[in-house]
């Protein structure tokens, strides 16, 4: 008995350490939505009828294997053809699946009603990062992961929402309902929100729809739920619901700002200037997969420091930025980022690393490759 005193003393203190871990949630969030309400009261409806099935399956199975085992002399019972047994196994099982369907039917009713919305909300899947467009409002943008690479590789504690946390969330009014058409750019995504009961797959080609309308200011937090790519888990969805009157001065500002960066495109900017501008723009869209030295990851991911596109012709740089490379990873920006961010991220990377070409790519020049394109088209 005293030869293992660490074994028993770990097994006297194993049900307090049960106790102290953290509240281990196995079922459903409630939600802040009536459409959250409904999902998890069908779920805990539908829970309960199969909790109640299999007591009574299972307490018919063992009284019986119980009470008329072949030792106390039992004799097994014959039902072949019996009408009555027939009838009863058909409409028991038929009234329950009734009783399951008028709820769950209503149910999916309410959560496919898109009509009538306040606002809509165009959510575009691109690897790795959401694009949110408010139709007929002119305000659109996209919404990166902004948790540290350091605490990725593990250099640094993990943040209070790590891998939940984004520079530009999704605004929506509380108390309004907002109508979400959700695609994808280029593999299929999954945006999903919990707390909102709202989970649609975003399909390259097809708009699916979905709506919520919640009454109580807050962030909620999401993340795709497609296997969408090698950083498949690098992209968090966070909602954030406003006041009406919050909501109002918010979209105002955004519009201003889809103003100034507009008038941006016009401006002679100076290469420190872009070159400030570039790196932000590249560390958000770029460093996953070149990393921030500019080494990448070869041979998926090539170089950008001392490469053939970094430092030769400035218009093949500009080419394959806004149109990407087929058969790669390297996607097409021109439909991502604007004028400016396209010029400074190229003016960056060919003076970046001790790349040093010393030329710059201007916004308007940008635009006017784009402009082009469309006419050759």
């Amino acid at each position: 008995m005293t030869r293992h005193p660490r074994v028993w003393m770990g097994l006297g203190l194993w049900p307090a350490a049960g106790l102290a871990e953290a509240a281990w949630d196995v079922n459903m969030r409630t939600g802040v939505t009536d459409v959250s309400h409904s999902v998890f009261n069908l779920h805990m409806t539908i829970f309960w009828i199969c909790v109640v099935i299999g007591i009574l399956v299972f307490a018919a199975m063992f009284w019986s294997m119980l009470m008329h085992r072949r030792s106390q002399g039992h004799q097994p019972a014959h039902f072949h053809e019996n009408t009555r047994v027939e009838v009863l196994w058909t409409v028991i099982p038929l009234l329950i699946l009734i009783g399951m369907a008028i709820p769950a039917t209503r149910t999916l009713m309410h959560i496919y009603d898109t009509s009538e919305s306040d606002v809509d909300i165009q959510v575009t899947g691109y690897q790795w990062k959401w694009h949110y467009k408010y139709l007929g409002e002119d305000v659109e943008f996209f919404s990166n992961l902004t948790t540290p690479r350091d605490q990725i590789n593990n250099r640094e504690a993990k943040g209070e929402h790590y891998l939940l946390e984004v520079d530009e969330p999704l605004v929506i009014p509380a108390g309004a309902k907002v109508r979400f058409l959700i695609t994808a750019a280029d593999v299929i995504h999954s945006w999903w929100v919990p707390d909102l009961a709202v989970k649609k797959d975003a399909i390259p080609g097809f708009v699916n729809e979905s709506w919520t309308r919640v009454e109580r200011p807050g962030i909620y937090r999401g993340q795709c739920t497609e296997l969408c790519g090698k950083d498949h888990g690098f992209m968090p969805v966070v909602v954030e619901v406003k006041s009406a009157e919050d909501y109002a001065a918010w979209i105002g500002e955004k519009k201003e700002e889809a103003a100034r960066i507009k008038e941006l495109t016009s401006k002679d900017w100076t290469l420190d200037e872009l070159m400030a501008h570039g790196e932000k723009v590249y560390q958000t869209n770029c460093v996953a997969c070149h990393q921030a030295n500019g080494e990448g990851i070869p041979p998926t991911f090539p170089a950008l420091k001392g490469s053939p596109i970094a430092t030769g012709e400035a218009q093949a740089h500009l080419d394959i930025v806004v149109h990407g490379k087929r058969g790669t990873s390297m996607p097409a920006f021109g439909g991502q980022l604007s004028e400016v961010d396209i010029a400074a991220v190229i003016t960056y990377e060919r003076n970046a690393w001790g790349n040093k070409v010393g030329d710059m790519v201007l916004p308007k020049d940008v635009l006017a490759f784009k402009q082009a394109d469309e006419a050759s088209q």
